[in-house]
């Protein structure tokens, strides 16, 4: 069953839970020390700010926490221990910007004037009257709010700890999420780069270089924005939401689940955003690996373009191809300009209309009266509640645009690779037989037909024929890039279908008409970093092919640093060392695929003399465009259409007059004609 792209992405953002467990902790720690913020400040405005606009005690001396006034010492009636000691009451109380204090106990919502005979009235519920007390001054007002100041300071000194110990946690968290991120795409590029090394040839003949190049750099960076910040951002946040929530739930439970009706409008707007924004992000990785394709077959191509004067017209092909890049691009903008900045505004204008009404609309009455700290609580929590919900918003582009590129990463890690087995063949004789064989890369059209033939150790035996006449085909199958529909092939009598590739490929060695070198020195390039070859082996089969006539004349002789395909070596020295790389692997049977056809005659006269001694013991496929370099050949076989037209030793094939004679005969006359001009 097809596993979901979802479900792949969390199965390795879970792939080390441990990290993870702890890093939620960690977030969770510090989101709730964060928010205490504004249920400290409640404290400290109703409690210690507006907290003395209350009743207050007058007692018959001073003691700790009172308050001198008009020598006489008063104390917060609800701070009071001993209600015996109480000489009378009094109230603080706020009347638009002035303060006062009244001689008995008022409504804190009182209504409190100066009349024209400067006596003080009262008006509660529509009522009048004359009262005793005096209007505060500034000092006045101060010596009432002096005991608060030290329980503010510790209040405040209280939240900076924790502020600090928070942000403490905040670190751990962030750093634990980073790392794993980055260890996930680590592993998620291992895992990709170790599946290529096992797909079929099939795979990379239907697909260009360049869009699996884009999977695996450009595709996988993409996937790590999701890790790294997407994930991080939606974790911080719905972490944050929920602790807000449970803040707003303590405050006012009412309005808390007015505010729920935020979350499935936050969702529905993620389902539809994920609808549009996902397709659009499927045709730009597309359009995206489209370039990346172009651009390597340019790079590579190169000569060719300007050697034929294709310069704008591969310019006008790339321009096309970033044309359509740009098309779903602005597509992409628009959609998340309407969402980044839009969705949250509006979302949190109509919370707060809701917030204004809500508190503004009978909660303010004698009954329902809110107090300032919990209007600034409440106030706070909810403008810091649409932060994360503006973060988790502005997300949706990269989250859209990851999983569009994991869908492409997903796809080439589920295709089905090859067995790689862990356990060597038992060295093989070299017996290579075909028997019956047929082979088609696509469907019905069959490149070879009924091809039979045997090839016991020690033999050489050489294909030749028209370019198309399925030389190349017999060796991909041999190497198992490709397995026949009919017929079997064995190795020693073992049908090859029935062992591992790798386990078939460490018996064979290949030397390729276009041969790669890779970066690295001399030595690395005929060893590959195989602990089994020695230094000591890679120079001899260095020496045995003659390449040691130019490497000793180099600056570092054997290790020699060689740029990428060795490009500094003439195509002939690149051709040596690729043919003393394949007889260091000392195979059983060694295939040379046209491996003379691009080296002059003194680099050929090398090769024929290494070939004349490696043959010995080992069996050897050759597959030939010079018909003077297979005239020692055991068996020649003349291909055509994919069948065995004639088979036989050089002079056999001669004295036929078929054929193999008139490619012979056509040979020799232009050997001829060039020795003559």
């Amino acid at each position: 069953m097809k596993t979901s792209t979802e479900k792949q992405l969390f199965n390795y953002a879970l792939s080390n839970k441990k990290i993870i467990s702890f890093a939620l902790i960690c977030l969770i720690v510090a989101v709730s020390l964060e928010l205490t913020g504004p249920f400290i400040a409640k404290t400290v405005i109703d409690h210690h700010i507006v907290g003395i606009e209350t009743e207050w005690a007058q007692l018959p001396s001073d003691q700790d926490g009172a308050v001198s006034y008009q020598q006489k010492y008063f104390k917060r009636a609800d701070r009071v221990t001993d209600q015996d000691q109480v000489v009378a009451y009094y109230t603080l109380i706020q009347s638009e910007r002035n303060y006062y204090f009244i001689e008995g106990q008022l409504p804190l919502n009182s209504e409190v004037e100066l009349n024209q005979d400067q006596q003080l009235s009262v008006t509660v519920n529509g009522q009048s009257e004359i009262i005793s007390g005096n209007p505060l001054t500034t000092d006045d007002l101060y010596q009432f709010f002096q005991p608060e100041v030290t329980p503010i300071m510790r209040l405040i000194a209280i939240y900076l700890g924790l502020i600090i110990i928070a942000a403490f946690f905040q670190y751990f968290k962030t750093y634990l999420l980073q790392v794993h991120a980055n260890k996930i795409i680590q592993q998620m590029r291992q895992d990709v780069f170790k599946k290529i090394e096992t797909l079929p040839m099939q795979y990379f003949v239907d697909r260009p270089a360049g869009k699996i190049l884009a999977r695996i750099t450009n595709d996988t960076e993409a996937i790590k924005e999701l890790y790294v910040k997407v994930l991080e951002t939606f974790i911080n946040g719905f972490i944050y939401m929920i602790g807000i929530f449970i803040a707003l739930y303590l405050l006012n439970p009412t309005l808390a689940s007015v505010c729920l009706i935020l979350i499935p409008l936050l969702f529905l707007w993620m389902k539809f955003y994920k609808k549009y924004a996902g397709h659009y992000n499927r045709l730009i990785r597309s359009v995206n690996s489209d370039i990346n394709g172009s651009i390597n077959e340019s790079i590579q191509t190169m000569p060719i373009i300007q050697a034929f004067r294709q310069t704008k017209g591969r310019q006008t092909e790339f321009e096309q191809l970033n044309g359509r890049h740009f098309h779903y691009q602005k597509k992409m903008i628009a959609l998340s300009a309407l969402t980044s900045y839009n969705l949250v505004t509006v979302l949190r204008s109509i919370a707060f209309i809701g917030f204004i009404w809500f508190f503004g609309n009978g909660v303010l009455t004698v009954e329902g009266f809110i107090s300032t700290g919990v209007l600034y609580a409440f106030a706070d929590y909810l403008t810091r509640l649409f932060e994360p919900m503006s973060q988790i918003v502005n997300q949706l582009p990269q989250l859209e645009q990851a999983r569009a590129s994991a869908e492409r990463v997903f796809e080439l890690l589920n295709a089905e690779g090859e067995s790689i087995g862990d356990h060597n063949l038992d060295p093989v004789k070299g017996k290579v037989e075909f028997d019956d064989v047929s082979f088609a890369y696509e469907k019905e059209n069959y490149i070879l037909n009924h091809v039979s033939f045997l090839a016991t150790p020690g033999q050489t035996v050489a294909f030749v024929g028209h370019t198309g006449s399925g030389k190349s085909s017999i060796m991909n199958l041999l190497f198992r890039f490709y397995d026949p529909q009919k017929g079997k092939i064995k190795i020693d009598g073992v049908d090859t279908s029935t062992l591992d590739r790798q386990q078939l490929r460490q018996q064979i060695g290949i030397v390729l008409q276009d041969p790669f070198i890779f970066s690295g020195t001399i030595i690395s390039n005929i060893t590959l970093n195989d602990e089994n070859i020695s230094r000591e082996q890679a120079i001899a089969a260095l020496k045995a092919v003659g390449a040691d006539q130019f490497i000793e004349k180099l600056p570092k002789q054997y290790d020699q640093p060689v740029i990428e395909n060795g490009n500094a070596f003439s195509t002939g020295q690149r051709q040596l060392l690729s043919f003393a790389r394949a007889l260091a692997f000392d195979p059983a049977v060694l295939i040379l695929d046209e491996a003379t056809a691009n080296i002059d005659s003194e680099t050929e006269r090398l090769i024929q003399q290494a070939m004349s001694v490696l043959a010995k013991g080992r069996t050897m496929l050759i597959i030939a465009h010079r018909l003077s370099t297979i005239q020692h050949a055991d068996q020649i076989m003349v291909l055509e259409k994919g069948h065995i037209i004639e088979r036989g030793t050089h002079d056999q094939l001669v004295e036929q007059d078929g054929n193999y004679y008139q490619m012979y005969k056509m040979q020799q006359d232009s050997v001829t004609e060039k020795i003559i001009s």
